[in-house]
């Protein structure tokens, strides 16, 4: 293991933000990770576990304590079992499932970060989402101090949620178990009106997954979703906040505040989302409270290609980023009455 003191965090994050760690570990293989996790428990040490650093915000005074770096390494195919560990690049798993001719994760092309972290959060993009594909996650349990296996249905998934991120202090991700579809070199079927317009397929549609896969990668650089170093609409944690689920009344009430604020007629986007909830769009919400591409003046923004990414346009710290989000969250509950919830893991600091 690789161990560093008064580390800097910013550089292993994609907002490029944060003050340092006091002592930095990288750790390679399953049995690091858990001596790292079993050394900073037992010592009562306070652990933050970093993967791809794509979904955290880290205060600009850094972390007390033991940050862990999992860059594991591990991609083993058998038919259609995919076994990836937890340090394993997304991106780059899903091009070789594609390469292998699998379908079940081919529109979560460009997504930044880890294998590990897809479980926590149930990543998912253009109609698709983990959980679909997700048979088991090899876990070590903080609690009994053991590794555990944990069934698709323990791992309780919702929308951009699961038993993990409830329950933050217990669980770290060791391995990621997918059971992937052999459809002859189609992809899954096309679920998402935007890729499937692209596609000029129908929603239902099966194509090439290596058409769906370039397709998915083009939209999302198209938005600055795709890592790219040289664009600062990238420098962020791409969407910055969940869509808001809202129960019959709340819907009710935030129908009625659009059309006072935007007129009769004007209907806000609306997805069914289990019986008595409807999910709406949240960069709809931040667009028409007047939060257009671009905004800001300072050095963290709104990016110019996608309303639900804030960014970092180069010096920025934490904190004018979350002045940037608070102003967003403050302006949608005015104009709408609903309140945004922050997508990314906040470490040291709160909205």
């Amino acid at each position: 293991m690789q161990e560093l003191h008064d580390a800097p965090l910013a550089p292993l994050t994609t907002f490029r933000l944060g003050g340092p760690a006091t002592r930095l570990i990288t750790a390679t293989t399953d049995a690091e990770v858990i001596a790292a996790v079993r050394e900073a428990d037992g010592a009562g040490t306070p652990l933050l576990l970093i993967g791809g650093g794509s979904n955290l915000v880290i205060g600009d005074k850094g972390f007390e304590g033991t940050a862990l770096r999992i860059a594991t390494d591990g991609f083993r195919l058998d038919g259609t079992e995919l076994e990836l560990a937890a340090g394993e690049v997304w991106t780059d798993a899903v091009a070789r499932t594609v390469e292998a001719g699998l379908a079940g994760v081919e529109c979560l092309a460009g997504i930044p970060g880890s294998a590990g972290a897809t479980p926590i959060q149930n990543v998912g993009a253009y109609g698709q989402e983990v959980s679909s594909t997700i048979s088991e996650v090899i876990a070590y349990d903080r609690r009994t101090q053991e590794t555990v296996t944990l069934s698709n249905a323990e791992c309780a998934f919702s929308y951009r949620h699961s038993r993990f991120k409830a329950d933050p202090e217990r669980f770290v991700v060791l391995r990621v178990r997918f059971r992937l579809e052999d459809a002859q070199g189609l992809s899954g079927p096309v679920k998402y009106a935007e890729t499937a317009r692209a596609l000029g397929v129908g929603p239902g549609d099966r194509v090439p997954l290596a058409a769906a896969r370039e397709t998915v990668l083009k939209l999302r650089a198209s938005k600055g979703m795709v890592l790219d170093p040289e664009d600062h609409d990238t420098w962020s944690a791409g969407s910055f906040f969940t869509n808001p689920i809202l129960a019959d009344e709340e819907f009710a009430a935030f129908r009625a505040r659009v059309s006072e604020r935007l007129g009769e007629g004007t209907e806000p986007p609306a997805y069914a989302a289990g019986e008595g909830h409807t999910k709406t769009s949240a960069a709809w919400l931040i667009d028409k409270a007047g939060f257009t591409k671009g905004y800001g003046t300072g050095p963290a923004r709104i990016s110019t290609k996608h309303t639900l990414a804030l960014t970092n346009r180069g010096g920025a710290t934490t904190e004018d980023l979350l002045a940037l989000a608070r102003e967003v969250v403050a302006g949608v509950r005015d104009a709408f009455g609903v309140t945004l919830v922050n997508e990314p893991v906040t470490v040291g600091v709160s909205l």
